[in-house]
């Protein structure tokens, strides 16, 4: 599968500097301790918009998934909705899958990072061994 070319922004810089040392970032609210996805611009229990980056487990479940069909010859491509150990939902691509193996609801998945060329290092989610 082919990564999509993501570029940084002041919003996104602290959470770039992580991926790129292999680590992922959450965030955390600093009103209620609450634990929510990256692009989270507001607590999803207090809905306070004070919060720090903390690292995640990067371990998580598949909520959902979607498997985009391709050619004949063609690989193809899973992403999923995931629930991290922490809580909070995160949208990646799933990678790492063998032939024929489909994800299912509650499948445990880790963390790795992959670095398109031009672009920073994202986030996907291989089947846990």
């Amino acid at each position: 599968m082919t990564l999509p070319v993501v570029h940084r922004d002041v919003a996104t810089e602290l959470f770039f500097d992580a991926t790129a040392r292999g680590e992922l970032l959450i965030r955390r609210c600093a009103d209620c301790g609450a634990h929510a996805a990256p692009q989270s611009d507001a607590c999803p229990d207090c809905r306070s918009t004070e919060a720090t980056w903390v690292p995640a487990a990067g371990t998580a479940t598949v909520v959902s998934w979607t498997v985009a069909h391709s050619r004949a010859g063609a690989a193809e491509t899973a992403s999923a909705l995931l629930e991290l150990t922490e809580g909070p939902w995160l949208y990646a691509p799933l990678h790492g899958l063998r032939d024929g193996e489909r994800p299912w609801a509650g499948m445990p998945v880790t963390v790795a990072f992959e670095r398109p060329d031009g672009g920073e290092t994202l986030p996907v989610f291989h089947p846990a061994v």
